[in-house]
């Protein structure tokens, strides 16, 4: 799980990272990021919506993207938002494709890194 401190909560964020961020997308999910210069943890927040599925399907994705996320919080760098878009074949796909999805996408965005 994630902690708050690693959680966008405002929809001011959200739109700033979504716009400005790099943009990684694929077959179950879209990943925007945007590096900033301030020392503070790395936050994500996720988009899901309703036509991944019901609120059931909808909430199970989102908990799979927040272990897999938590499992990557030490190797992105501080400082940085990341948002990730879940599009409706991610209510199909199991932890392992999300997680391999993300780390792809990650390598992608973020410069300089390269993740398990």
């Amino acid at each position: 799980m994630l902690a708050r401190p690693n959680r966008l909560t405002r929809g001011v964020d959200y739109r700033q990272v979504v716009r400005r961020g790099r943009r990684c997308g694929g077959p179950r999910l879209v990943t925007s990021a945007l590096p900033s210069a301030s020392a503070r943890a790395p936050r994500f927040g996720f988009i899901i919506s309703k036509q991944v599925g019901t609120a059931v399907v909808r909430n199970t994705v989102r908990r799979r993207l927040k272990a897999v996320c938590a499992e990557f919080l030490q190797t992105v760098p501080e400082g940085t938002d990341v948002v990730i878009r879940a599009l409706p074949a991610s209510a199909s796909a199991d932890f392992s494709e999300l997680r391999a999805d993300v780390a792809r996408c990650l390598d992608r965005v973020l410069p300089g890194s390269a993740r398990a």
